[in-house]
């Protein structure tokens, strides 16, 4: 199951980032998972999965603050030593990469839930619905389902 994730470039400069936030928590759009990193000195990206997708493009558009909508891949794994890299094994010599991830905290603490980019997302879909993986969907996040 792919989620659209919406990746915005922001100026690693003070307020920014809450410029960004206050925009979309003014319009009602909740965060349901996110995960800021550098990309250069002077620029990081925000990675967030939302409750409304096209609300949160047009709020950043109206801003005038690029954006792009990327395929993810949300996976709960035990919470437990070695989970994630018991995950990772099913990739191992498939030539399939994982990009980026990232944990989403949550209240059940015997599960991690991990966001993933892959670079072959259908053929890394392929890969965890063939293992007992458990994939969640946009309602597990709760998010608005039929959006771009």
């Amino acid at each position: 199951m792919k989620l659209k994730q919406l990746s915005i470039p922001l100026e690693n400069s003070p307020g920014r980032l809450h410029e960004v936030t206050r925009a979309l928590g003014d319009a009602g759009i909740n965060l349901r998972a996110h995960c800021i990193c550098d990309s250069t000195h002077d620029f990081g990206v925000l990675r967030i999965l939302v409750s409304d997708l096209a609300a949160a493009r047009a709020v950043v558009m109206e801003r005038l603050i690029p954006a792009r909508v990327d395929d993810v891949v949300a996976v709960e794994i035990e919470d437990t030593p070695g989970s994630l890299a018991d995950l990772l094994s099913l990739f191992l010599g498939t030539g399939i990469n994982v990009d980026y991830m990232y944990a989403v905290a949550g209240a059940n603490l015997q599960k991690a839930v991990m966001v993933f980019h892959f670079s072959a997302i259908d053929r890394a879909l392929k890969v965890l619905e063939k293992s007992d993986a458990r994939l969640l969907d946009a309602e597990s996040f709760g998010i608005l389902v039929g959006q771009d």
